[in-house]
């Protein structure tokens, strides 16, 4: 047999039979009586493919590759057990093209590279085309993937390439705009009950010598996770369970026995672990508290980097809750020094804690807007040289350029603050951060207007109708906590509204 690449091609025509273990008439390792029950149940035509219907319409990429109408190059993305290998096969076997097998985990550009001559030798003697088939594809390096272009584009081999990871992280884009990208997705629960009684039944799986009970079924459905080579694995397994006790069926007792952990679809460097992290995010924020917790129990399951975590909820904190409940900064930073300091699988607690405190704290995003505004002046050229009375005045000759002069000490008012401009004069006046009235920040926003008003030297607003008794009363400005002094006091509405926005100790109000 010629070798080619990382996988022997087919027997000769008219070769008996390969023994199991040894290369198909596919470039695959041909299927024995005791090949694993995924491997015995992969479907011989492209009508038995099941769970892709948007790509098995009459005309649709998937049935070109597969009949060969279109020499065309595809990417294969889909989650584990969606049929990637499965339609290798069917290519394989559909056409009499030949097909050369290899896998990204351990062929190398040497390798490419052979294959690809061997191709370019055989079109030009008129032989038949070549079919490169690359599984893991995404763990290709650069180099590797540079490697195929040039192949790829004068069709010298048409490449069908699988991978688990999204192809526009993990493939360059060169080899990206030269192939049909094919998008499969998991199986649902109907698709692979259909296939776990179609391995029950088919000779190729268990003959029907076993039956597989209803509440057995649903577990082995539950387990899958839409990944349908887990799902026969596990029937198989539970099948050999029910072999070995004599029983002519597999019930739940012993289903559970065999394979008792759930499928866990998560990858840390792809695409899920982004959907996953968006969903736990995007959980907190909504306050869903349960939801949370499940997305954060994900995670942790699939073996996220409990550090990755850590930093999202310390994000959290001050992106989604801020100000609304001040502490739930220092849970997260809290929560970051466990993992540091426990670790896991304890540290699992104080995440919990956390998810639960920022979930249901009250949620204002004020200081990511505050900042955003701010940044955008400053990158849309807005601002100015920092005002004279504000400059750092304390080096030699700084007094004699006119360095802090003017400036007013907010700790000799009696108050703390003071009236004095700190913002360049481009952006004087200007209001970036809007309190929300929600949780400790609505304090917050009762005392904002006050200090503006004092350091803006702005007027008291105007006195309001005399039907307001309390309006004429003299209060007493206090902002903070400083104390109440004899310098300057507001009266009429002034005062009242001094007593609204800055008296009682606005700022120990604490949360509402």
């Amino acid at each position: 047999m010629e070798s080619d690449a990382l996988f022997s091609l087919g027997q000769p025509a008219g070769a008996p039979p390969a023994p199991a273990g040894s290369v198909g008439v596919d470039g695959f390792t041909a299927v024995g009586e005791d090949s694993p029950l995924p491997v015995r149940m992969r479907p011989r035509s492209i009508d038995e493919l099941v769970g892709q219907d948007h790509l098995l319409a009459p005309g649709a990429p998937l049935r070109q590759l597969v009949s060969a109408t279109a020499p065309m190059s595809v990417i294969l993305w889909g989650p584990p057990g969606s049929g990637k290998t499965t339609i290798a096969h069917l290519v394989a076997r559909a056409t009499d093209r030949r097909f050369v097998a290899m896998s990204a985990l351990t062929a190398g550009v040497k390798d490419v590279r052979a294959v690809i001559d061997t191709a370019r030798r055989q079109r030009r003697s008129g032989g038949p085309q070549t079919v490169l088939f690359i599984d893991e594809v995404h763990r290709f390096s650069k180099t590797q993937q540079d490697s195929l272009l040039a192949a790829v584009e004068d069709r010298t081999v048409t490449l069908l390439a699988a991978t688990t990871e999204n192809p526009y992280f993990s493939v360059i884009s060169p080899l990206l705009s030269r192939c049909v990208l094919l998008t499969l997705q998991p199986l649902d629960d109907a698709a692979v009950r259909g296939l776990l009684r179609r391995a029950v039944a088919d000779e190729r799986g268990l003959g029907g010598a076993l039956t597989l009970e209803t509440e057995a079924e649903d577990h082995l459905v539950r387990l899958a996770g839409g990944d349908v080579r887990k799902a026969l694995t596990a029937l198989e397994a539970a099948a050999a369970s029910a072999t070995a006790l004599g029983a002519g069926r597999i019930d739940l007792a012993t289903a559970e026995q065999a394979v008792d952990v759930a499928a866990v679809r998560y990858d840390r460097a792809g695409d899920a672990h982004y959907d996953v992290t968006s969903a736990f995010i995007k959980s907190m924020r909504g306050s869903d508290v349960d939801a949370a917790l499940h997305w954060l129990a994900r995670m942790l399951v699939a073996g996220e980097d409990a550090r990755f975590i850590a930093r999202r909820l310390v994000i959290f904190a001050s992106e989604d809750v801020g100000m609304a409940d001040p502490t739930a900064l220092s849970v997260a930073t809290a929560a970051a020094h466990a993992v540091e300091y426990v670790g896991l699988p304890e540290v699992q607690l104080n995440l919990a804690q956390a998810v639960i405190h920022l979930a249901t704290a009250p949620k204002s995003n004020s200081a990511t807007t505050a900042i955003g505004a701010a940044i955008a002046d400053v990158r849309a050229g807005r601002g100015g040289p920092v005002p004279r009375g504000l400059r750092d005045a304390h080096y030699a000759g700084a007094k004699g350029l006119g360095h802090g002069t003017g400036y007013r000490y907010p700790h000799d008012d009696q108050r703390g603050v003071v009236t004095q401009q700190y913002a360049p004069d481009d952006l004087a006046g200007t209001d970036y951060y809007r309190p929300s009235q929600h949780g400790a920040e609505r304090s917050v926003a009762t005392r904002l207007p006050l200090l503006r008003r004092i350091v803006r030297g702005l007027p008291a607003p105007a006195p309001a109708p005399a039907s307001a008794p309390a309006a004429s009363a003299e209060v007493p400005v206090r902002v903070g906590s400083g104390p109440v002094g004899n310098g300057r006091r507001q009266t009429d509405t002034g005062g009242a509204e001094a007593a609204r926005e800055g008296g009682s100790d606005a700022a120990g109000e604490g949360h509402q």
